[in-house]
């Protein structure tokens, strides 16, 4: 596409899979990161390099690895581990060869040093027919090396901030959207695949409070379907993990942030009618109007955008889509993670804000009982459809009885509920974990946002056992835990097939995600056993995603030296600095690499990087590509709110020491 012509840059599997949650980006590392590091050439004229985690290491994990990956046959290498002061504290020969990257990198060998455990920062060199040499990473308490990137994860959600309620920053010096406060709600359109529609939107007469929330993408869209997966796992982290995500945390206490979701989500549903709103903006326009997706610009001008210019009508005073008539079932996947965010909330806020807490209560049972248990069609996600294609609805339902249960087996339960027996949302969940344990996508994904159980199941067994092991549940704590096994199984058998030990096919959508994910998964499931199973392989997928990967790069902005900087997302692309200095989007989880790239320009966008240089594309093997720009040219579009949100739970795993 050339200049000046639209690229439909929120989320979509549309464009090639590359499904995003928050920002498109592109990167491309600045002067001082611009070549990943790498040793001299070696006698033969090859190259090589380390790749390592960039945020570093726990002193006491056994999984501490980097990867040599060469491009030619490093036989008889060693590799020196060195202190901040250049002093060699661990040396040892390279470790197997893991198998062929790419045609211009055959060679990937393990590079192990678990022995290595005094706190300092550290750099690896290799010795060998071709040397190499990796960038610098820490070696600390787990706190250390993982609470920078959890202050970074809070940023990010507090720059995503929409409405009255925005955080001003270096990025965000004004609030946006504030005629979300008044906005008029509709019927859902008829579109097309990539979300235009014919004619003009419908209106109900219905005005509604839709301010706040986080922006879905690089797009200034909100979805309840993804906002409340988001809260699902950022109230999971602020309960589980207080003294990480929690009021134990200076630094990264998303305790407001979390509520600043939840309480968006109250307002999109309307209790007294028992109506369901599910997404605030349009992503597509037509002839006679223009969408989110048609203009590149900050979230302030969007309130006057265009004057009294009716072709921007929607942009000035974005349309609310209803899911359904008043007191009309709703689709299970919407009213199960809904359900599980309230009720959540309620579990952490009913001795803060009581008040608060009780409305949760009321609206997660209420939206529960509205669940559409037989749908037929498509599920309701968002519109269109092709940008969040979810297919799996039990494991949703599974998830929201479960934190139901748990809302009302603590007590202090405001009246007027439907249900104060914690056991009928137990047997609920259970009765839901067996539909998707024997339904038919079992195990077909791991823990994101198309896929809940890796969640659901974690807290089910937890449930069950409070619940003191109850007869006649339709599933059992042992079940659950083989569903979980199975899925990792699955990923350590994908780790085979290339030689960085990803557990998620580097060339489909979402790699960063699921990356996080099953890293969760991992420590869930040795935590419910008291073992180590997959200890390492909970670290090593991570690593994978921190810069432990082909690229070199970490897919976090922010976390490790090498990292995305040419976001193609409004506010970083038009506030912050392209170069990787700060101002940046700190926090942002860019999608990863994928099979094949999208592309497209949107006028007003700024071109990063300026040469169009694309410094990643040697690397790019096993048919995935990882290209760095936001231009008028191939690009990589990215996820990033949903993603902190696995991400920010793993985190927290790990700061703990799991």
């Amino acid at each position: 596409m050339g200049s000046g012509s639209v690229l439909r840059y929120g989320p979509g599997r549309a464009f090639c899979r590359n499904a995003g949650v928050i920002v498109a980006v592109g990167a491309l590392l600045g002067a001082t990161t611009a070549m990943t590091p790498g040793g001299p050439a070696g006698p033969t004229g090859g190259t090589a390099f380390v790749r390592v985690n960039q945020l570093g290491y726990a002193a006491g994990s056994q999984a501490k690895r980097a990867y040599l990956m060469a491009s030619g046959t490093e036989s008889g290498a060693t590799f020196s581990v060195k202190n901040s002061s250049g002093t060699t504290v661990y040396s040892a020969p390279i470790g197997a060869n893991l198998g062929k990257w790419s045609a211009s990198y055959p060679d990937v060998y393990a590079v192990d040093f678990p022995a290595v455990t005094a706190p300092g920062i550290y750099s690896i060199s290799v010795a060998g027919p071709i040397a190499a040499q990796s960038p610098s990473f820490r070696i600390g308490t787990a706190a250390n090396v993982y609470s920078g990137a959890l202050a970074n994860s809070l940023f990010f959600y507090q720059s995503e901030r929409d409405g009255p309620g925005f955080i001003p920053n270096a990025l965000r010096t004004a609030p946006g959207h504030l005629n979300d406060q008044s906005a008029m709600t509709y019927l859902t359109p008829h579109t097309t695949s990539s979300g235009r529609f014919k004619g003009d939107l419908t209106p109900l007469g219905v005005r509604v409070n839709a301010a706040g929330g986080w922006w879905d993408a690089g797009d200034y869209l909100k979805f309840v379907q993804t906002t409340s997966y988001t809260v699902d796992l950022l109230l999971a982290g602020v309960r589980d993990f207080p003294g990480q995500m929690g009021a134990g945390s200076a630094a990264s206490n998303f305790t407001a942030e979390a509520k600043f979701g939840a309480q968006w989500l109250l307002r999109m549903w309307d209790d007294s009618t028992r109506t369901l709103y599910y997404q605030v903006g349009i992503g597509e326009g037509n002839a006679k109007t223009i969408g989110d997706h048609d203009i590149w610009r900050l979230p302030q001008a969007d309130d006057t955008f265009g004057g009294t210019n009716p072709l921007y009508r929607y942009i000035r005073h974005r349309p609310v889509f209803r899911a359904g008539p008043p007191g009309s079932l709703i689709s299970p996947n919407l009213a199960g993670r809904d359900a599980a965010a309230l009720a959540e909330a309620f579990q952490v806020y009913k001795t803060s804000d009581p008040a608060f807490a009780s409305k949760c209560l009321l609206a997660a049972e209420h939206i529960f009982d509205l669940a559409n248990t037989a749908p037929s069609g498509k599920l309701l996600t968002v519109v269109p459809f092709s940008f969040y294609p979810e297919t799996e609805w039990r494991d949703d339902l599974e998830l929201g009885a479960t934190e139901l249960y748990f809302a009302v087996a603590g007590g202090g339960l405001p009246a007027g509920l439907p249900h104060s027996d914690p056991l009928f949302y137990l047997r609920q969940a259970a009765h839901w974990a067996h539909a998707y344990i024997t339904g038919p996508n079992d195990a077909a994904d791991t823990l994101n946002l198309y896929d809940v159980s890796g969640l659901a199941h974690y807290e089910l067994y937890r449930a069950i056992t409070q619940a003191g092991n109850q007869p006649g549940l339709e599933v059992t704590r042992a079940a659950l835990l083989a569903d979980l096994k199975k899925q990792l199984d699955m990923a350590v058998t994908q780790g085979t097939t290339e030689p960085f030990g990803f557990g998620f096919p580097w060339d489909v959508y979402d790699t960063t995600s699921h990356g996080a994910g099953l890293s969760v998964m991992a420590s869930e499931y040795d935590q419910l056993t008291g073992t180590q199973a997959y200890s390492a392989y909970s670290q090593e997928w991570l690593a994978n995603i921190l810069g432990a990967n082909a690229w070199g790069s970490s897919l976090i902005v922010g976390d490790g030296t090498t990292f995305p900087h040419c976001l193609q997302h409004q506010v970083a692309n038009l506030a912050g600095h392209l170069d990787g200095t700060p101002p940046v989007l700190a926090g942002a989880a860019v999608e990863g690499p994928n099979g094949a790239a999208t592309s497209g320009l949107v006028s007003g966008m700024i071109l990063c990087p300026a040469n169009g240089v694309d410094t990643f594309a040697q690397f790019n093997g096993h048919h995935a590509e990882w290209q760095d720009r936001a231009r008028g040219g191939p690009h990589r579009r990215v996820t990033a709110r949903l993603r902190p949100a696995d991400r920010g739970t793993d985190l927290a795993r790990n700061e703990k020491g799991r």
